[in-house]
């Protein structure tokens, strides 16, 4: 162990961190602040979780500006039930992103929305067993009444009646036929799937069939056979075809990810699946890689729960470009209801829309 010097001054050699390129971080003078891209600004002069969401608003608005970028938005979590479905609808509208891998349960939801339906406020700690007698389903703090789901139920059969449906059913056909559905017969319904079909963003479920709307097309199929009619028929790998597609041609490209769950993972596999494809079909693999990134989940990636990893994990799976090679990532560990809006906002208060840059 080393011992202090006689005169008691430190040993160390200080140096100067402005010299070394480290920037100062500054107080959140709230006096100055305006607007919401005013507070986003300061937030990421600060520390901890504040620089980190004005870091993530400052790396999605690089991938507005960049007109090459083709961003895929990724949503898990009952996002919807949270009314978080307009900020959706102003990503899609503002042609932020380009294309949606979501849960099916968050786009049943805003179906319901779209149907006329509400949710409402609830005590967390009501009894459960008497909330379910009554048709009250709970999701955190909120109800879904059970009655909201048979109503979107209705519309999903109606759409699923068509006599113009494809041989093989596949998520991205249905999300964009529900959209036109409600698009044609409540005009001015806006929600996650009207907007994107008024703005050809696609919509992929990977796990349909862990959904309402997965159950709807199940039960559906239930009454077909009743009837004596064939049963329609369903391929995910549609979606993946279609997907994977869609990336391979992108100059760049950028995921904005809420949560982890299928969703993420689906998106960011596409980088792999590509280079095992050429692997082993002894073809020249196309190498697809994520320029930018943006996470909001409250998950500590030890636990296992943000499905896809990290984007410093990813990039040892080939899914994302290095920082030294030009990758820009944020992670926001944060309540997405809250860190989200606030993100978005300062965005679009940079910038109107995608097309204007």
């Amino acid at each position: 162990m080393s011992q202090p010097p006689v005169d008691g001054r430190d040993p160390r050699r200080y140096h100067n961190p402005g010299a070394e390129g480290m920037k100062p971080v500054l107080p959140l003078d709230l006096s100055r602040i305006q607007t919401v891209d005013d507070l986003v600004r300061a937030m990421s002069q600060a520390s901890f979780g504040a620089r980190r969401l004005g870091e993530a608003a400052e790396v999605l608005e690089a991938m507005v500006k960049d007109p090459e970028c083709f961003t895929v938005l990724t949503l898990s979590g009952a996002m919807t039930v949270a009314k978080m479905g307009l900020v959706i609808c102003e990503m899609i509208e503002r042609g932020y992103v380009n294309a949606i891998i979501s849960t099916g349960a968050l786009m049943t939801h805003g179906v319901v929305e779209n149907s006329g339906g509400h949710h409402f406020k609830c005590d967390p700690y009501n009894d459960d067993a008497a909330l379910y007698a009554k048709g009250y389903n709970r999701v955190y703090d909120t109800i879904e009444p059970e009655s909201n789901l048979d109503q979107a139920a209705d519309l999903v059969v109606q759409v699923l009646s068509r006599s113009d449906l494809p041989p093989v059913l596949s998520s991205h056909f249905l999300t964009r036929a529900i959209g036109e559905h409600i698009c044609a017969t409540q005009p001015e319904a806006r929600g996650p799937l009207t907007s994107a079909y008024r703005h050809g963003v696609p919509i992929v479920i990977p796990a349909l069939t862990d959904s309402e709307m997965g159950l709807d097309l199940a039960v559906h199929n239930h009454r077909l056979r009743h009837e004596g009619r064939p049963a329609l028929e369903y391929n995910p790998f549609i979606d993946l075809e279609y997907y994977t597609g869609l990336t391979r041609g992108a100059k760049r490209l950028g995921i904005f990810t809420i949560g982890g769950g299928v969703p993420r993972n689906y998106a960011q596999q596409v980088g792999p699946y590509f280079e095992i494809l050429g692997h082993r079909m002894h073809t020249p693999p196309a190498q697809v890689r994520f320029q930018y990134g943006v996470r909001i989940c409250p998950e500590p990636e030890h636990l296992g729960g943000l499905s896809g990893c990290t984007y410093r994990e990813g990039i040892s799976w080939g899914k994302f470009v290095p920082p030294a090679a030009g990758g820009r990532y944020a992670e926001v560990f944060a309540d997405a209801t809250i860190a989200w809006p606030l993100i978005v906002k300062a965005v679009m208060e940079r910038y109107a829309t995608k097309a204007t840059l």
